[in-house]
């Protein structure tokens, strides 16, 4: 069951997503160990929360749909708000920024709807009562793997564009990026 819940996962936790981006722009922005905080801030936020859906919070969203409308809403209101600090950001470390830490991984998975709808797939595939915990563990580590990819492309791509109006192009673009992905959110 592990390798076709990964084979499941795989396009999902290693496509362009809210997550994803996020790192890969902190991970250009501030390099990679900067990225560890938020990163387990989101995963741990990560595992509850997909343990949450398992045993039935997906059930609260079908029969309060204004809820998830909440989320979406105010995560695509902080999705754009992280772009719009980006793309105003100049090319060094420092400047009309800081590092995302712990809470902000947090925030970022709970207002992330993306999220949900991956988990609520995943359990509509591969959950039954008696492997919520290792479809949650499954899910996360998976998903710790994908972020910290992306946390070091954007680090490497960073050392590339790492001087002047170079590096501000790099932070323009992963922000426009992300603003995009905020706004696909809008659609789920």
């Amino acid at each position: 069951m592990t390798l076709t819940l990964l084979i499941f996962l795989f396009p999902l936790a290693y496509s362009p997503g809210p997550g994803n981006l996020f790192f890969a722009a902190n991970g250009a922005r501030f390099g990679f160990w900067a990225t560890v905080p938020a990163n387990i801030g989101y995963h741990i936020a990560t595992w509850f929360i997909t343990l949450a859906v398992g045993a039935g919070l997906l059930a609260v969203f079908t029969s309060y749909p204004h809820i998830f409308t909440a989320i979406k809403v105010l995560g695509v209101t902080y999705i754009l708000w992280l772009a719009w600090k980006l793309y105003g950001a100049g090319a060094q470390a420092g400047q009309a920024a800081r590092v995302a830490g712990f809470w902000d991984g947090v925030v970022l998975l709970v207002l992330n709807p993306k999220a949900y709808v991956l988990m609520g797939l995943m359990y509509s595939q591969f959950g039954q009562a008696d492997t919520l915990v290792w479809v949650a563990t499954v899910f996360t580590l998976n998903n710790i793997v994908a972020f910290c990819l992306f946390a070091m492309l954007g680090d490497r791509v960073a050392a590339r564009f790492a001087r002047g109006q170079n590096g501000e192009r790099a932070n323009k673009v992963m922000a426009v990026m992300l603003a995009a992905v905020a706004i696909w959110m809008l659609f789920l």
